[in-house]
């Protein structure tokens, strides 16, 4: 009996340690969060930012390249910008992360999109894009034509590719079934079929 109180009250005094530090861990998040509205990446003269209703790159604080237009509810994470040389020539990529909930009585679909951008910035272009698709669906299904019995159902629906940079500044987008290759074009000013090239 002893034994038994003794391991509930240890169990009680960790769960409300284990609470204790997820209410500090959910306050930081709130201040990233909050904070997320304005710059939210930079490297050399670039500055990815939110500025009256767009998502935009910042050149030197003057000229911009506008991402997309967004609303007040646009909160996007894991948001970086870099640099690379592809082809002997100087690109930057942008990327980010955007979730979205879809929610009824019956199903809830949590989709993440993560977009990767890459521009070359002397002549303001975007020369490629990518958006990989992940849609995480939990779904009550009834077993019955009475619905008194049903059941819990997930699955997971990609779309897109996913987006990898290699050391070479070379693209590689990968799924399931196929791969492509991209090379940087420095005279068409775009990434092109590195098979063909």
């Amino acid at each position: 009996m002893k034994k038994i109180i003794v391991l509930a009250l240890i169990a009680l005094v960790s769960t409300g340690a284990f609470a204790q530090k997820k209410k500090k861990g959910s306050s930081k998040k709130a201040t990233t969060t909050a904070t997320a509205k304005g710059v939210l990446a930079k490297v050399d003269n670039l500055v990815a930012e939110i500025k009256t209703g767009n998502f935009q790159v910042t050149i030197d604080g003057k000229d911009a390249l506008i991402v997309k237009a967004v609303d007040a509810k646009f909160a996007p994470t894991n948001v970086k910008l870099s640099s690379f040389t592809g082809s002997g020539t100087k690109l930057y990529l942008l990327t980010w992360t955007e979730t979205t909930q879809i929610k009824t009585d019956l199903k809830t679909e949590d989709i993440t999109n993560v977009n990767s951008v890459v521009y070359e910035i002397p002549n303001k272009k975007q020369v490629f894009s990518n958006t990989q698709m992940t849609n995480h669906i939990t779904e009550k299904v009834f077993l019955d034509r009475l619905k008194t019995a049903s059941e819990t159902q997930e699955k997971i629906r990609r779309e897109g590719f996913e987006f990898i940079l290699n050391a070479d500044g070379t693209i590689t987008q990968k799924n399931k079934t196929q791969e492509n290759k991209w090379k940087y074009d420095p005279a068409k000013m775009e990434f092109v079929d590195a098979k063909k090239k």
